[in-house]
């Protein structure tokens, strides 16, 4: 088994950790709040770690260059935009057709990779990909009343156009970070994500920090008193990061994305195991689906 693969799960294993500790502090926090915390908290551990690949392993810092400066920009404010499109969806009552669209990532990260990098998807990766893109949005839209008619309506319906949007911008990010890690060259994949994550994010914190300074000052305040809950949102959303940096850096976003898909299967089992939620047969299809794009995936990849 190629090292992407574990790596890759584990990453997407860590983000649900990371989102259920995200769920907890919206409670206590904002928005903007408990979206910062994955930031601002996990940029000391993000920095430690390329401080402990030096100082014990041995593995020099790589220089930084424009192209790499260039492409970590594009893809932290792509991100953010993201996030920021996806959680404006959470506003509209029928939102689950458009977070259906944001999930086109993998797809839409195929089509940036070859146009940024000029990477070339293998034919069955790409059908592995649309696999489990279709297996997701079956799952988001599985509660929603629909049809053939509605369907197709919905292709122009602003919440698709905005859940398209935030797959658009989550694609360039990713395509961005995989661009910043192979710019710097070396020592090896492991250093390369390191550094990539720590700038990303210590850029992204600057950047969220800001903002919070000058729409809610207050926000901060609160953040703080909150900092035990968000020190672990911190440590497992960084270290999700790095995994998807360091798969990232092995194989193409598109790829690696696709995979990452597995993080739905994570969710819906805990919905079920432990929240005791029932499951119909549309999200039980959707989830044969990511599997058998998984492993489609796994196979050809």
């Amino acid at each position: 088994m190629e090292l992407w693969i574990p790596i890759t799960i584990a990453a997407a294993f860590l983000q649900n950790l990371r989102s259920v500790g995200q769920k907890h502090l919206k409670g206590v926090l904002g928005t903007t709040g408990a979206t910062f915390v994955r930031f601002g908290f996990g940029m000391p551990f993000a920095i430690l770690l390329v401080a402990c690949l030096h100082r014990f392993a041995g593995f020099p810092i790589p220089a930084l260059n424009g192209t790499f400066l260039t492409w970590i920009v594009i893809g932290g404010l792509g991100q953010i935009a993201a996030q920021f499109l996806l959680i404006y969806l959470f506003s509209f009552r029928n939102f689950a057709v458009g977070t259906a669209y944001s999930r086109t990532e993998p797809a839409q990260a195929a089509i940036f990779g070859l146009v940024l990098l000029g990477e070339v998807v293998r034919p069955g990766a790409l059908l592995a990909i649309a696999v489990t893109v279709v297996g997701v949005m079956l799952i988001s839209v599985a509660r929603v009343t629909m049809s053939w008619r509605n369907l197709f309506a919905s292709l122009v319906s602003r919440n698709a156009l905005i859940g398209l949007a935030s797959g658009t911008l989550f694609g360039v990010a990713a395509v961005a970070y995989r661009g910043a890690s192979l710019s710097l060259g070396g020592p090896n994949y492991l250093m390369q994500a390191a550094m990539t994550l720590a700038v990303t994010i210590s850029f992204q914190t600057l950047i969220m920090l800001a903002y919070m300074l000058w729409k809610d000052s207050s926000e901060v305040v609160r953040i703080a008193k909150a900092w035990k809950p968000s020190l672990f949102v911190g440590f497992v959303g960084a270290s999700a990061s790095l995994g998807w940096f360091s798969a990232m850096t092995l194989q193409q976003a598109a790829i690696v994305k696709a995979l990452a898909q597995i993080e739905m299967i994570f969710t819906f089992a805990s919905s079920v195991f432990i929240f005791k939620e029932h499951i119909n047969r549309t999200e039980v299809a959707g989830c044969a689906l990511i599997v058998a794009g998984i492993l489609l995936l796994v196979i050809v990849g």
